[in-house]
């Protein structure tokens, strides 16, 4: 069923403001500033596309109906202002019970567990027990990389496992249901049962190219585990989410009793809620974090004060090493952006009904942290951003304007189709009253506008580009966003049919 998001679901949980704390303190309305009061009505009452198409109407929507229109229940937000937490708040439902989200609502943080297991690697670099440009095999003790005749004699680093250019395949993990059995971390690298995933083996030659690998973060947690002669939970909490104070953040799979009363309610991308609840992640350093939007914030709030020379896990070097950008524009667990003036970092976390993004930039002391429990959240949470850019000045995530053309049917009809990106990944494009539609795989359909006759774009900013064979059939089609590209190859109904799931 679709949710229906009314009054009571949008009771807008809890609002606070403060500095730099290690707690999430609730605070009345009144303690905080009417400056700050009317940013945040601002931020709420206009959450604009990504792209503004060129002679059609400026669309722009609360986020309660931004809510609606995604079928996002809850929604976590904290904005980093001039150094300091300006405000936080939650929004709708943590649950099918009807309780609000708060401050203090706990959610999955999907894959920016990557980010906060690349710090502590780091730290554990500063500390002279890893090396960043050592061979893996020489320091792992469980379980060692198999040689490949992909790349025959090629070693694997962790800076290549931090910057996505190992080489090692295997993109996410899709985590297990609440009471099934759950795989070692040595069974889940060799694919082995009860793992879910295959094997994780090199596919390119190590840094020779940028490929996103949850596999090798999967890597790094058990060297992590290795040298350290310590459990990752014990590890991460010791070296990172301590110091920092992230007293409602852990990488525990799965979760404590003592913090289960503080769970938001997973739910899929039509808004059921996920049947057993979360899933449980083995592979913590990919995708393991349990925390809050406050919680991340600190995390935000010292890799900027650590640029300065002040922060608490990592050095002034290490840290401008880690957002420094290599390929694919990818620092050491981060995504790299912006410009030279105003560089940011930033990082999107996809779990099973959990989807959020965290953003900061490097210099000024500005930034912002959105969790959501909903599949297809990270939509919301890219126009949440964009409204908070347009409220706070900021030089990114702004909208853009852009024109499209006319094409007549018969030239958008040879689009229509399925392309397969992976196992877990189709691109579906569909004709829809004279205009492509498109969808990947359990995502929200996007209406496709085309700026020539190959390449389209969306009003979130992603780009298609169809690639005409020799004899000028369309078999390919690239998917552009963030910097990034998927390629599908078409695939025929019966292909489709037999797909598993």
């Amino acid at each position: 069923m679709n949710v229906a998001m009314g009054a009571r679901a949008l009771g807008w949980g809890a609002l606070f403001v403060c500095g730099w704390v290690s707690t999430a303190t609730s605070l009345a309305a009144s303690a905080v500033s009417p400056v700050t009061l009317a940013r945040i009505t601002a931020v709420e009452s206009c959450l604009p596309d990504a792209v503004v198409v060129i002679g059609q109407p400026r669309s722009c929507e609360t986020l309660a109906q931004r809510m609606r229109d995604w079928h996002v229940h809850g929604v976590s937000v904290v904005v980093i202002h001039n150094g300091a937490i300006d405000w936080a708040k939650g929004y709708g439902m943590a649950g099918d019970g009807g309780e609000a989200v708060t401050t203090q609502t706990l959610f999955q943080a999907g894959s920016i567990s990557k980010p906060v297991a690349a710090m502590a690697a780091l730290r554990l670099v500063k500390q002279g027990k890893l090396s960043l440009d050592t061979d893996v095999n020489t320091m792992l003790q469980r379980w060692k990389l198999p040689a490949s005749a992909v790349a025959p004699g090629a070693v694997v680093t962790l800076r290549e496992l931090l910057s996505h250019t190992s080489g090692l395949g295997v993109h996410g993990f899709p985590g297990y249901s609440a009471g099934k059995p759950l795989p070692s971390l040595v069974q889940v690298l060799n694919g082995e049962p009860p793992a879910n995933t295959e094997a994780v083996r090199l596919e390119a030659k190590p840094a020779s190219q940028w490929n996103y690998s949850g596999g090798g973060y999967t890597v790094v947690q058990l060297l992590m585990e290795d040298v350290s002669r310590q459990s990752f939970v014990q590890l991460l909490h010791e070296t990172v989410i301590a110091p920092l104070g992230m007293v409602h953040s852990t990488f525990a799979q799965p979760l404590p009793a003592s913090m289960q009363a503080s769970v938001a309610t997973p739910y899929d991308v039509e808004g059921h809620s996920i049947p057993g609840g979360a899933h449980v992640y083995p592979e913590k350093a990919a995708a393991g974090l349990w925390t809050t939007p406050s919680d991340l914030a600190l995390y935000v709030q010292d890799l900027q004060r650590s640029i300065k020379g002040s922060g608490r896990v990592l050095g002034q070097a290490m840290a401008r090493r880690m957002l420094t950008p290599g390929k694919g524009k990818w620092g050491l667990g981060l995504s790299i952006g912006g410009s030279p003036a105003a560089p940011y970092f930033q990082h999107f976390g996809v779990n099973d009904g959990f989807e959020s993004l965290m953003f900061g930039y490097r210099d000024k002391g500005e930034g912002v942290v959105i969790m959501t429990n909903a599949t297809g959240g990270a939509a919301l949470a890219r126009d949440l951003l964009r409204s908070i850019a347009v409220v706070y000045a900021w030089p990114d995530y702004v909208p853009v304007e852009r024109a499209a053309v006319k094409l007549e049917p018969s030239v958008l009809a040879r689009y229509v189709g399925t392309y397969r990106v992976d196992s877990d990944l189709d691109i579906r494009i569909r004709l829809d009253g004279g205009r492509l539609i498109s969808q990947l795989t359990d995502q929200h359909a996007l209406p496709l506008f085309p700026a020539s006759r190959v390449k389209f774009f969306t009003r979130e900013n992603s780009e298609f580009e169809f690639l005409p064979d020799s004899r000028g059939g369309i078999e390919e089609v690239v998917f552009h966003q963030g910097g990034h590209d998927l390629k599908g190859k078409r695939v025929r109904s019966t292909q489709i049919n037999g797909r598993d799931g």
